[in-house]
């Protein structure tokens, strides 16, 4: 499985972006699609998962619930993530990856797409 992130940029306190994970390869095999961030001196860590090519299933770590939202469109092999009301601390670059199984925990994804650089000016 391959992954290809893009969509990141410079934005505002309070904004949007909304960043995309074309995946491509053996897409089935590879049930949840999640979105990591890496800030400088920061260890990575989990934002948002998805689990499912359809009826997918959303999770979010606790500082971006109700202000980001993952979901996929199958017929494009692409994930999103919407991210709204951005704040400062959300900059960092952030990836997609993919898992068989595992949401959280950045050791259960085994393929992972180049980053893509948000920055939230104050």
């Amino acid at each position: 499985v391959q992954l290809q992130a893009s969509g990141g940029g410079l934005v505002q306190a309070g904004g949007s972006l909304r960043l995309s994970c074309v995946v491509s390869g053996r897409i089935f095999s590879r049930e949840v699609i999640g979105w990591f961030r890496q800030a400088p001196g920061k260890e990575r860590e989990f934002v948002a998962a998805s689990r499912g090519w359809t009826g997918t299933t959303g999770f979010y770590r606790n500082s971006v619930l109700g202000r980001f939202t993952i979901s996929r469109d199958i017929r494009k092999n692409t994930v999103y993530l919407q991210m709204n009301s951005l704040l400062p601390e959300d900059t960092a670059v952030y990836f997609c990856a993919a898992a068989e199984t595992g949401i959280r925990d950045p050791d259960e994804y085994d393929s992972w797409g180049q980053g893509t650089q948000v920055t939230v000016s104050s």
